[in-house]
């Protein structure tokens, strides 16, 4: 069975590969939760992150918006000493921002879910990738959805961190056609 290349290296990774990555999700709370993943991975591995997921989760409160929206200085300054999770206090402080900036799009839009698949349209973008050289760090795409979202007032959301938040909640399938996932993805399995 073949899977792209980035998911060969352990049974954690292909664990994820194999059951969420580039699977169409449309909750806002496992949104927001990937979006912040994403932004703590910048200048990280994924490994790390994803070896840091349960911590993440226990921190950030399984990323409920409304509790993440409403973190004050003093739970931002224990997160600050949580060694389980990024230490890295802008990050931390973006994840409140971005929880605060989610709530708005909540108002305004109807869901964040339907304010982000609006970008593609409601449906999956097929990247037909061959190989893994064929897959960009970041696209037109990822710098229109970056730049609204910067213009909203989210932080660490560059164009790079949106374009794999994309690939990663289905929003562009860019699994390699060689890879088994390819095609069930494709499918919406």
């Amino acid at each position: 069975m073949e899977r792209c290349v980035w998911a060969q290296s352990n049974e954690r990774m292909q664990v994820y590969h194999d059951t969420v990555w580039g699977v169409p999700e449309y909750d806002d709370q496992r949104l927001f939760r990937k979006l912040m993943l994403d932004i703590n991975q910048a200048g990280l591995s994924w490994q790390t992150i994803l070896n840091k997921s349960e911590a993440f989760d226990r921190a950030y409160e399984n990323f409920d918006i409304q509790k993440v929206a409403a973190f004050d200085q003093e739970k931002i300054e224990t997160l600050v000493q949580d060694a389980g999770i990024i230490r890295n206090r802008r990050k931390i402080e973006a994840a409140v921002v971005n929880a605060q900036q989610v709530l708005k799009i909540q108002a305004e839009e109807g869901s964040f879910s339907e304010y982000l698949w609006r970008f593609v349209n409601g449906k999956p973008i097929d990247g037909q990738r061959e190989s893994a050289a064929d897959i960009p760090a970041n696209d037109e795409l990822s710098e229109a959805v970056a730049k609204d979202l910067k213009k909203r007032g989210f932080k660490f959301v560059g164009s790079t961190t949106i374009y794999a938040f994309m690939q990663a909640v289905g929003m562009i399938n860019d699994h390699q056609m060689s890879c088994f996932r390819y095609e069930e993805v494709k499918k919406g399995h």
